[in-house]
């Protein structure tokens, strides 16, 4: 059998999500800036005569290792007969908007694809998975359209720190989006401008947005408090909530200030989850 191998699967962070329609079957159109942080859940997968899943880590009891993980169904995707015990180590809150089960489902296509020597399954077959796995795939900046079928990698983006936090509350994506009073929102610019520092990124970013903030706020007050706390540390350039929540995450231009504003907002609310973590390029 082939030797095991791990493959990392990075926190999604949508720095800014318009949605600019919905679509005669109710899909949703989004037009997002997404980035990668360098923290994340990882995936271990080795040979064996079927497919097992074991979940470990500080997040395991709040999933199951059922038929329907997204593990598990990104596996059954390559439609395949071969088998592999997967190791689900999960490390980053669930139902969060920073794309852990879409981040998840792609490690397991991309390690699995390594292990049995199969090309990865067709593009409709990867975002059946769900509207993040194809830029979780991808796996790099990127600019993220359409119902996530459109992919276009950004390059050059300035150097950041992220500091994520999650309140400890699960919000259901549908909700989040039923709860939306306009769903036609300009896109982003056609052309991004360059960015010649942080501090230029920052400004773009604040002049635009993510649409899901109130409705996720309406059924989730506390993503409020924790925007509010992140605006409040030195040096956050900007504080905003990631996808359809409950994660926000705080800019900073440099690691100690995301570290001291990290420890900060542990020692203020222990309750939450917080992680500073450098923005990948």
């Amino acid at each position: 059998m082939p030797p095991p191998l791990t493959e990392f699967a990075p926190a999604k962070v949508n720095l800014c999500l318009h949605v600019t329609g919905r679509r005669a079957d109710g899909y949703h159109l989004l037009d997002s800036l997404v980035v990668f942080a360098e923290m994340g859940d990882r995936i271990h997968v080795a040979g064996a005569d079927r497919l097992t899943l074991t979940i470990t880590g500080p997040m395991a009891a709040s999933l199951s290792a059922s038929e329907d993980n997204l593990v598990m169904l990104a596996a059954r995707a390559f439609l395949s007969q071969n088998g592999a015990a997967l190791t689900l180590e999960k490390h980053l809150p669930v139902a969060s908007g920073i794309g852990g089960g879409s981040a998840d489902a792609a490690a397991t296509l991309r390690a699995l694809s390594r292990l049995w020597g199969l090309a990865l399954p067709p593009p409709h077959e990867v975002l059946s998975l769900g509207a993040d796995v194809p830029v979780c795939l991808a796996g790099v900046s990127a600019r993220m359209q359409g119902v996530g079928d459109r992919i276009t990698p950004l390059t050059g983006l300035p150097a950041a720190w992220l500091v994520l936090v999650n309140p400890g509350v699960k919000v259901a994506t549908p909700l989040v989006f039923d709860g939306l009073v306009n769903r036609s929102h300009p896109p982003l610019p056609p052309i991004f401008p360059y960015f010649s520092s942080i501090m230029d990124f920052a400004s773009f970013l604040i002049a635009h947005r993510n649409d899901l903030e109130p409705s996720a706020m309406e059924l989730e007050p506390v993503i409020r408090q924790v925007k509010t706390a992140l605006s409040a540390q030195p040096g956050c350039l900007l504080a905003r909530m990631s996808g359809s929540g409950a994660t926000c995450f705080g800019m900073f231009a440099n690691v100690q200030d995301a570290t001291a504003a990290a420890q900060a907002l542990l020692s203020a609310r222990p309750g939450w989850w917080v992680a500073a973590a450098r923005m990948l390029g």
